[in-house]
């Protein structure tokens, strides 16, 4: 019994230890539903036309992460290769 004990308090403590380290990487990953249902995004482009071309898109560490849109405060999970309504071609 005492074994079984000490089992379920390594697991809790390993559980534990698990999700205060996950819970920043939980936070710097947001999506902002609201906005992007608003102006239709999509994961895919439309044509030519895609993120990465948009004057708005806020590229992640490199040209195939996530990165970020101005139109959308807060939303650090746009695709490279997502299309939405706000969409306005790069210079």
């Amino acid at each position: 019994m005492k074994d079984t004990i000490n089992q379920s308090r390594r697991s809790l403590l390993k559980l534990g230890s698990i999700a205060v380290v996950m819970m920043p990487v939980a936070a710097f990953a947001a999506k902002n539903e609201a906005m992007r249902k608003a102006m239709k995004y999509k994961e895919t482009p439309e044509g030519e036309k895609k993120c990465s071309a948009c004057l708005q898109f806020i590229p992640g560490k490199s040209a195939k992460d996530l990165g970020g849109c101005k139109i959308f405060a807060g939303d650090t999970e746009i695709s490279p290769e997502g299309y939405c309504a706000a969409w306005a071609k790069k210079a």
